[in-house]
């Protein structure tokens, strides 16, 4: 299995592909906007939704373009920090599943990635921080909800 080396990654080796790239987060306090949000994305937009909740049972079906790959993550199926028998907190596996998310497919070259977070507002703002202080993403790429849940 051939497994890309992304800290290779510049302008002249990127994969010359000038189409947006979406990052759609969320959790279960905002599926109807999540759900709104994905609505309006072109029918051909690609990228990852990651959707954070408390239990199973609050997994619904949720309509995404073709080329988004939807992932539920679940807390109570999940630790919380590595090393701790801590039980995963309210928007930390959004948050690190983000930041993987960003270290593996944000890189140097053409094209463009949108990021669309609603949810908690602490979620937000950390997602938000990370996407735009650590991943170097404009601040303009970012949407962001407009105030404290």
């Amino acid at each position: 299995m051939h497994r890309p080396d992304h800290a290779a990654h510049t302008a002249a080796t990127a994969h010359h592909d000038d189409r947006a790239q979406f990052l759609v987060v969320g959790d279960e306090t905002s599926l109807t906007e999540l759900e709104a949000e994905l609505a309006l994305l072109p029918l051909c937009a690609r990228g990852r939704v990651f959707v954070e909740v408390g239990e199973p049972a609050e997994i619904v079906p949720l309509a995404a373009p073709m080329r988004m790959t939807v992932t539920w993550l679940v807390r109570s199926e999940r630790s919380g920090r590595p090393g701790t028998a801590q039980p995963c907190a309210r928007g930390e596996a959004a948050t690190r599943a983000v930041r993987a998310w960003t270290a593996e497919m944000l890189c140097d070259g053409p094209g463009s990635t949108r990021a669309i977070v609603t949810g908690a507002w602490p979620l937000a703002t950390e997602v938000g921080e990370h996407l735009v202080e650590c991943a170097g993403m404009e601040p303009g790429a970012v949407s962001l909800p407009s105030g404290p849940r």
